[in-house]
């Protein structure tokens, strides 16, 4: 007697669909949890810097833009789950297998679980950077008064008019923090960028019982 393998109600039972729709809802959740933790914290920075330094909000919101796009990507890889989630027929029979919702639910954990995670960088990054690039356009020293006491801090002047080669104006100093928070914050997006890449790759391993 030759052995035939699962049947089509082991392969697919009426539950597999679930595993579907819960790799929906990882991957937009948890991205937009990501997201939303990347605003909060970027943006409350955006705000307690333009009070001292207005002309730097502008260019300073970029780490709250760059953390909604993240939502974005599990919005795409959602949509694109949800509509592969296949219906029963109208004789109920099942045709989503455990195999295609697996892949699925594999596939909404990596985009989320990426975008939360590029979301809580982006914002941890977007705090102290934002923060950093305002301190020094509004020309606030973090160091201390006593000339015994700054022994060993970096002496920057804050103003322009600095003589000498060795010397770093405040404009040079604040591009240079804000360039080294960008690239910081590129390679905070790729994280969810990768994810959704794999995402999109694996919700495409399917097997159907019909």
């Amino acid at each position: 007697m030759v052995d035939q393998g699962p049947s089509m109600d082991a392969q697919c039972p009426s539950w597999a669909a679930s595993l579907g729709y819960m790799g929906v809802a990882a991957a937009v959740c948890l991205s937009n949890t990501g997201s939303a933790m990347g605003t909060w914290k970027a943006g409350t920075s955006v705000i307690n810097t333009g009070i001292r330094h207005p002309s730097s909000v502008m260019k300073n919101v970029i780490p709250i833009v760059m953390a909604g796009v993240i939502g974005i990507y599990g919005l795409i890889v959602g949509v694109i789950i949800g509509q592969s989630v296949s219906k029963p027929s109208n004789d109920r029979e099942n045709s989503y297998s455990t195999y295609t919702g697996l892949a699925h639910l594999c596939a909404g954990l990596c985009c989320g679980v990426s975008g939360l995670a590029a979301g809580l960088c982006i914002g941890i990054v977007g705090d102290y950077g934002v923060r950093a690039v305002g301190y020094r356009a509004s020309s606030v020293t973090l160091f201390p008064a006593n000339s015994a006491e700054r022994e060993g801090y970096s002496n920057i002047p804050d103003s322009d008019d600095a003589v000498g080669d060795d010397n770093v104006s405040g404009s040079d100093d604040q591009n240079k923090l804000f360039v080294g928070m960008l690239i910081m914050l590129i390679f905070s997006e790729a994280l969810a960028l990768y994810g959704m890449i794999v995402a999109l790759i694996v919700s495409q391993h399917s097997y159907s019982c019909l």
